[in-house]
């Protein structure tokens, strides 16, 4: 009687224990979970801060021209009154009207310089000798200015002034002066252009950052979102009372996907050993809660690990292939990722789940996105009858530093 009593109390005393353990590790992930909503939130706002700032200096280039314009508009009068007249005085109204015909034409020139410079710039234009690429700028910008002279300023004069008070010698004088101060600004917009460069580089940088953002809110959402969080808790406490040894190491690579993406969320571009270590990390919770329902190829050799990509690409595509697909034992879901020719290739077979779901493609988007910031390489996403194939480049390292990117 009192070893059949002793042998209950060890037993509720283990079970105690168990029970505390198991609320231990329900009330740190609850930690866990409400620390990724809140670092969230901070990203969200990261993201609108980065968006706000690329809108502003849009705008500041656009204030800055129009103030350009205007006082050297100003300016302009009042030298040629006073040249011509010795004394400043107060503009008549078709004086006025010159002013504002001379105003639209220098806006107008600022912005077609803009264009001029970055057509120079174009691949178009790379290979064409300096002398020759020379030849030609200034060719295109003293056509272009005949032509803005001729609509911005000689037909609107000689529709509002009479034809006695245009003089020719005044209209070769003006499309003279016009030419030069055209290259003058130009010149002056070919000094800025090294500036200009590098700020398109800092807002691509930005955008790629935001870019970057969107995909980590887009990832964590995906992994802290109830049903993922109320799954993993249930294959947690299942693996606590069958095996705890297991469920310490899906405690450990639970904590490992969310600590990458956290990690990772400042990065534009990280090694394929490092993207491969959260895959795997997510591909071992996604076995333990689907079993043999769902089956991993992994074929990436050694030589490929130190070449980059965006952070969270393939974990992105394996958890697209898990939602778009059903999977049963006996018609599993194959997911097979390998390298091959400076690419990764992740490969599934369809099998669409008898449910319809609405497929925004977010996250191929994002990843399409953040490629096109980094690099003029492809991304392919290929859609057969029986697979789904997405090909995406490994980037070298020698290769984005030195590219315009």
């Amino acid at each position: 009687m009192e070893r059949s009593f002793l042998k209950l109390r060890d037993l509720a005393q283990e079970i105690e224990i168990q029970t505390i353990m198991d609320m231990r590790k329900r009330k740190n992930l609850l930690i866990f979970y409400i620390y990724l909503l809140d670092k969230i939130k901070r990203i969200e706002a990261s993201a609108k801060n980065i968006d706000s700032s690329r809108k502003r200096f849009g705008f500041y280039l656009i204030l800055k021209d129009i103030g350009i314009a205007a006082l050297v508009t100003v300016l302009w009068y009042y030298v040629m009154v006073f040249m011509h007249q010795g004394y400043i005085m107060v503009p008549s109204y078709y004086n006025l009207i010159e002013m504002g015909l001379f105003f639209i034409f220098l806006l107008f020139l600022l912005w077609m310089h803009h264009g001029i410079s970055s057509y120079m710039e174009s691949s178009v234009l790379k290979e064409i000798n300096t002398v020759i690429k020379t030849i030609i700028e200034l060719s295109i910008v003293i056509l272009a200015t005949l032509l803005l002279t001729f609509i911005t300023i000689y037909l609107p004069t000689s529709y509002i002034f009479p034809p006695e008070a245009i003089l020719p010698e005044n209209i070769r004088t003006a499309f003279v002066i016009t030419i030069i101060l055209s290259l003058f600004f130009y010149f002056l917009v070919e000094r800025e252009r090294n500036k200009r460069k590098l700020q398109e580089k800092i807002l691509r940088s930005t955008h790629l950052q935001k870019e970057n953002y969107q995909a980590q809110i887009q990832s964590l959402k995906n992994q802290v979102n109830p049903h993922f969080l109320f799954n993993s808790l249930n294959v947690l406490s299942s693996l606590i009372r069958k095996n705890q040894s297991q469920a310490q190491e899906f405690v450990h690579r639970l904590s490992k996907v969310y600590r990458s993406f956290l990690d990772h969320s400042h990065e534009q571009l990280v090694t394929l050993q490092k993207e491969m270590e959260l895959t795997e990390a997510y591909i071992y919770l996604l076995s333990t809660r689907f079993g043999d329902n769902v089956r991993f190829e992994i074929n990436v050799p050694e030589d490929h690990t130190h070449l980059l990509l965006p952070p969270g690409s393939l974990q992105m595509l394996v958890e697209n292939a898990i939602k778009h697909n059903g999977s049963t034992r006996r018609k599993p879901l194959i997911i097979q990722i390998s390298s091959e020719k400076d690419e990764v290739i992740v490969k599934n077979n369809l099998q669409p789940r008898l449910e319809k779901m609405d497929s925004t493609r977010t996250g191929l988007k994002n990843i399409t996105r953040r490629y096109k910031f980094l690099t003029d390489q492809e991304v392919k996403f290929i859609t057969s009858e029986k697979d789904f194939i997405a090909k995406l480049p490994l980037l070298k390292v020698e290769a984005y530093e030195n590219s315009n990117y």
